[in-house]
């Protein structure tokens, strides 16, 4: 009773509400840095089309530098103030990134600080994030976390199809307006908005409770290790983790190119056409993302996963036969991928507190997302070379015309097929603890 009470207080559904509207203008920010929004700025800068596919999965290598949120996790204490200055910092060069445009400066320098806007925005909300979510998180019923992800992905879902469209909108009508700098000036202030409103939700969420600094060991190192490498279950997590890592990235950073691309290797989609057919994949994904969300409290979070993944191998199949005759398979491509994401978003890391020992949760996530982080960039270096070689021949692989993504799309879904077996052989075999 006394343990419903502590949720059910008025601070602890402040806290719940401020970090659903901070998803959610979090993923407003994320929608601008990815597929049409991020290819169309990075084209302007001057990059072809295998460096963007890499540079839209720097994401992924940024997870490295959650290897020294091990560091901040021995620091006693409220870790509230670094969460707010290292996401801020980070959400900044995202702005930073939208106004480059505007800089009249050395082509090369330019697209020097593309990458250093990128991978510096990523490293400094991604040093933090393992600690944001196990702090926003703590004020969640633990037999309510799956329906509560589900409700915050619905908010962003929501949020955001209105967002990409009426974003999409608008860059479209500066675009065909010939104007395509004032399109990236409009997107740049919004990123500055959305910033701002991140960090009045991070206020609201109740300061952490700090235990007794005399009574709070500091973790060693081998403590560390021994609670994660020295259980099975998160070695099981993490091979799951860098198969899913690795059919992301081997396909999804090119994705975008490959829709609005207008030079014969792509499809030559309009930004605002995307955007529609993101859409239209948001409304499917929230209608299933409370079914997921008490499917895995229900069964399970692996569960929730294990299910998700035969929705991503049926995706990335899709683009396999994704032609400009067929275009319209990329509409059935982004609806199975959005039903994909439905059931491993929330997951993927609510999975950790099925197998992990809650004290060691942040120390888990960290080492989980820096080794399959790094595997599925080096995947993004692979599937770059592999679209890189397959357009300078003409779009043709072994005599066979074919875009570089429909192969990259099968490779994806081999990788999803392997999770599936792995799963069903290794962690769907073990018991579940609610912590």
């Amino acid at each position: 009773m006394g343990s419903e009470w502590i949720f059910s207080s008025p601070e602890y559904r402040r806290s719940r509400a401020a970090y659903i509207l901070y998803a959610m203008f979090e993923y407003f920010i994320l929608l601008l840095m990815m597929d049409a929004f991020l290819a169309k700025l990075l084209s302007e800068i001057g990059f072809k089309d295998s460096e963007i596919g890499i540079i839209a999965s720097f994401v992924s290598l940024s997870f490295v530098f959650q290897l020294f949120s091990l560091l901040l996790a021995r620091k006693r204490g409220s870790k509230k103030i670094i969460i707010l200055v290292l996401n801020t910092l980070g959400q900044m060069l995202f702005f930073g990134l939208y106004v480059l445009p505007f800089f009249n400066i050395d082509a090369n320098l330019r697209r020097a600080l593309v990458y250093v806007f990128i991978i510096g925005a990523y490293v400094s909300k991604y040093l933090v994030s393992t600690f944001l979510f196990q702090w926003a998180n703590s004020y969640v019923d633990p037999n309510k976390r799956g329906y509560y992800s589900a409700n915050k992905v619905i908010v962003s879902l929501i949020g955001g199809a209105l967002f990409s469209l009426s974003m999409g909108a608008v860059f479209n009508w500066f675009e065909e307006a010939g104007n395509l700098k004032g399109g990236f000036l409009f997107l740049a202030i919004v990123v500055l908005i959305s910033n701002i409103l991140t960090f009045l939700c991070l206020l609201f969420i109740k300061r952490e409770k700090v235990e007794n600094k005399e009574q709070a060991p500091r973790k060693s190192l081998s403590d560390i290790l021994a609670n994660t490498f020295g259980n099975k279950n998160f070695c099981h997590l993490v091979v799951i983790s860098i198969l899913w890592k690795s059919a992301q990235y081997f396909t999804i950073g090119f994705m975008g190119t490959f829709k609005t691309d207008t030079r014969g290797n792509g499809l030559a989609m309009s930004v605002l056409v995307v955007q529609v057919i993101a859409m239209v994949a948001t409304v499917v994904e929230l209608v299933l993302a409370r079914i997921f969300g008490r499917y895995s409290d229900k069964r399970s979070f692996a569960a929730g996963f294990y299910l998700s993944m035969f929705f991503g191998v049926s995706a990335f199949l899709c683009n396999v036969f994704t032609t400009k005759e067929t275009w319209f398979l990329i509409i059935v491509y982004t609806v199975l991928y959005a039903v994909c994401t439905a059931g491993n978003g929330q997951n993927s890391y609510n999975m950790i507190y099925s197998y992990v020992d809650s004290g060691y949760i942040a120390e888990a996530m960290a080492l989980q997302n820096c080794i399959s982080g790094v595997c599925g960039f080096l995947c993004s270096l692979l599937a770059g070379a592999i679209l890189d070689a397959i357009q300078k021949e003409g779009n043709v692989f072994f005599g066979i015309p074919i875009f570089g993504q429909q192969l990259l799309g099968l490779i994806s879904a081999l990788l999803c097929g392997i999770c599936i077996v792995y799963m069903r052989l290794t962690i769907m075999k073990e018991k579940a603890i609610k912590q």
